[in-house]
């Protein structure tokens, strides 16, 4: 099998994760501001999802990034998706955290197991990854709806 350069990698992931999720969600944007991770979000880029290389472990880390400057903002998101992690977890399995991060940071990730860099673990990456943004936005969009409503 073909294997890609990291690079490759992570420029040709967005359009397999895309393909991937269902028609509604396909208007997803993707940015890739540094070379090691892709981030994808419906128009904030600082509530977004990401891929990026996994810190202090081997693997690949994806999940939910709130990373706004309202900090009460972003842990407002990480208490309302703690409030549905039993069902997240039902869906995603086991390996999925929500936490506290820094710089007043939250994320909901798990660490995605590391594998030679082809088209069949890009494949296999990419679909975790729509799997995380099908289970995840609705809870987002409730949450961020109920932010609008308090604070209008």
């Amino acid at each position: 099998m073909t294997k890609l350069s990291h690079t490759q990698f992570l420029k040709t992931l967005p359009e397999l994760v895309i393909a991937r999720l269902p028609e509604p969600l396909q208007g997803i944007q993707v940015h890739q501001p540094y070379r090691w991770l892709t981030q994808f979000n419906y128009g904030e880029r600082r509530l977004h999802y990401e891929v990026s290389s996994a810190k202090h472990r081997s693997g690949w880390e994806l999940g939910f990034h709130c990373e706004a400057r309202d900090r009460n903002l972003n842990r407002y998101l990480l208490m309302g998706f703690r409030r549905h992690l039993f069902e997240i977890k039902d869906v995603l399995g086991p390996t999925v955290e929500a936490e506290m991060w820094d710089k007043g940071w939250t994320k909901i990730y798990e660490v995605y197991p590391t594998g030679e860099l082809n088209m069949a673990y890009q494949e296999g990456l990419a679909t975790r990854m729509a799997e995380f943004i099908i289970c995840l936005h609705p809870i987002y969009v409730d949450l961020r709806n109920d932010v609008a409503k308090n604070y209008r």
